[in-house]
């Protein structure tokens, strides 16, 4: 009783030698209220200052020190920080009762907004060891294949139902037992009505939980039309600027409940693949002689390749005497497949290309369009209007490389082509 009466004349001792100096009582409170707040507001900033200087660093310290992954987790989480402020609270927590002792209308709403806080600071708490002991588990080979992201997303969602619980149950002034109770027994009143907002509410919680888009990506959803960036993300909707600067908008949960495509991992990887394919005529695919050779000797990016690979040839012909009066026989190279190796050299040579990642020119089945030579390759560049450039200026070039390895490319004719046929036709009769 001693301590409490002690502790309460400290907290009087402005106003009290105010009085005795003849000030009047009203201004002496409202100035010992001042010089208060003000001292409390210095130990609060002294008090966060020396959690962060020395408890935050010295955690620091210890997880540098340990071999465990849990701490830097937690450090990871802010979880030191959150802690931290526990003892900040305590002293507004044992100091406000005395402080606004003269001003018990404000020492009301003062103690209601405090409660809430710290059930928003336990929640927080909750939250960074939820997510510590997910990070952590994932990170171990024995739960490598459980869903310990769908168990955490569940337990964070269920701490926030308790969260909000008891916040209404503060603000009603009601237990939460009895808040529980009456909840249950209008949720099914609640689901019917707010259906969708609901939807939207897990909805969002899950994009944001796992990440699956930000404001800023670009996406494409065939299902509502949409091809662009993602500009607003909010409880019921998404909004997308599409490339014609149209906006189209989706339902939040449709991006949990359908598929579509996200754009964000091609633009934060090394390169943005370029996969297209030119058609060869299979009719102009031929053997390789000398004089064939010797002409594509003078390309520069397969001079090298043809002399190494005709020696091999040579040699193996040679060694199981083969009869080459007859370019099937034994082995021998092919107009197509020097074109194939000049294409992956002037790949390798463009600069524009990412040597890091897969450059591939491969062939595909046969079509009745002719046999197609696909290029799979990653552009440096990942925006769109260069990216355009980059791909254009590779079959600029490839396509024009064709003729001179006696290749042909297949098109369908065209009745300009179909029309000229038909006049030649008419002129050989006639000529006969």
């Amino acid at each position: 009783m001693n301590f409490n009466q002690n502790y309460k004349n400290l907290f009087c001792l402005v106003e009290n030698v105010l009085v005795s100096q003849g000030v009047n009582t009203l201004v002496a409170i409202y100035i010992n209220l001042l010089v208060n707040l003000s001292i409390l507001f210095l130990l609060i900033l002294l008090t966060k200052y020396v959690i962060r200087r020395f408890v935050v660093e010295t955690f620091k310290t210890f997880t540098d020190k340990t071999k465990t992954t849990f701490d830097d987790f937690l450090l990871e989480s802010n979880f030191p920080k959150d802690v931290g402020q526990i003892v900040p609270l305590l002293l507004i927590y044992y100091s406000i009762p005395y402080i606004f002792a003269d001003f018990h209308f404000l020492l009301k709403g003062l103690l209601f907004l405090f409660n809430i806080y710290v059930i928003i600071l336990a929640v927080w708490i909750v939250r960074s060891l939820i997510r510590t002991s997910r990070n952590y588990l994932m990170t171990r080979e024995e739960y490598g294949d459980k869903p310990i992201e769908s168990y955490s997303q569940v337990v964070l969602i269920i701490l926030w139902v308790i969260g909000f619980m008891f916040i209404f149950a503060e603000v009603t002034g009601r237990s939460v037992i009895s808040f529980a109770i009456s909840l249950g027994a209008a949720s099914a009143v609640l689901l019917l009505v707010f259906k969708d907002t609901i939807l939207g509410f897990v909805a969002s919680i899950q994009v944001s939980v796992n990440d699956i888009v930000r404001i800023g990506d670009w996406i494409t959803f065939s299902k509502y039309g949409a091809d662009g960036n993602v500009t607003e993300i909010n409880l019921a909707t998404v909004r997308v600027q599409n490339w014609d600067n149209t906006f189209t908008t989706i339902p939040t949960y449709s991006l949990i409940s359908d598929s579509f495509q996200n754009w964000r991992g091609m633009q934060e990887s090394p390169g943005r693949r370029i996969k297209r394919a030119i058609y060869i005529k299979q009719s102009s695919v031929k053997f390789l002689n000398q004089e064939d050779l010797q002409e594509f000797r003078k390309i520069k990016l397969v001079s090298g390749y043809i002399e190494h690979r005709q020696a091999e040839i040579d040699v193996y012909n040679n060694k199981n005497n083969i009869d080459k009066s007859l370019y099937l026989n034994g082995r021998n190279q092919t107009n197509l497949g020097v074109f194939r190796k000049y294409a992956d050299a002037y790949l390798h040579e463009h600069s524009a290309i990412n040597k890091d990642l897969y450059i591939i020119v491969r062939q595909l089945a046969p079509t009745a369009q002719g046999l197609p030579l696909e290029i799979l390759c990653f552009s440096k560049d990942k925006r769109w209007e260069n990216f355009e450039y980059i791909t254009a200026d590779i079959f600029d070039h490839l396509i024009a490389a064709v003729p001179f390895f006696d290749l042909k490319l297949f098109e369908a004719p065209s009745g300009d082509d179909i029309k000229n046929i038909k006049l030649e036709s008419t002129g050989n009769a006639k000529r006969d």
